[in-house]
């Protein structure tokens, strides 16, 4: 039985020059170093093109709430460990809010919020 050859490996197609870093200026943080681009991924039809686009918008949201959340988580949490009851119970109530609307529009799981709220419920009541 014949040998066959290996498998030529595809390279990846890229419409624009790769990335240098030193050229590429500042940028926000949470951002792709080249926002042109959409990765490795070079759309075939103006569906994908569009697709692609609406993926990077969605992220960069998506990437902004995560944080608001995590800000809020840590803001109770500084307070907790502070051990100011009252200003972990205000900034517990401030946190809410913000847990809920991320789990409202599917960023979190509905159980990860819930998981914060009572872990972050049960410290405040631990506290003396």
């Amino acid at each position: 039985m014949p040998c066959r050859p290996p498998r030529r490996q595809r390279q990846p197609r890229f419409d624009k020059a790769p990335i240098d870093a030193e050229t590429t200026g500042p940028r926000e943080p949470g951002m792709p170093l080249d926002t042109d681009r959409y990765g490795d991924f070079v759309a075939n039809t103006k569906s994908a093109e569009k697709a692609a686009r609406q993926a990077e918008k969605h992220r960069a949201r998506n990437v902004a709430l995560r944080s608001r959340m995590r800000t809020a988580v840590r803001g109770v949490t500084a307070a907790i460990s502070g051990g100011n009851k009252e200003a972990a119970r205000t900034s517990y109530q401030k946190a809410v809010p913000v847990i809920d609307s991320l789990a409202g529009k599917q960023i979190i799981h509905r159980n990860k919020a819930a998981r914060h709220k009572s872990r972050l419920a049960a410290r405040i009541r631990a506290m003396q």
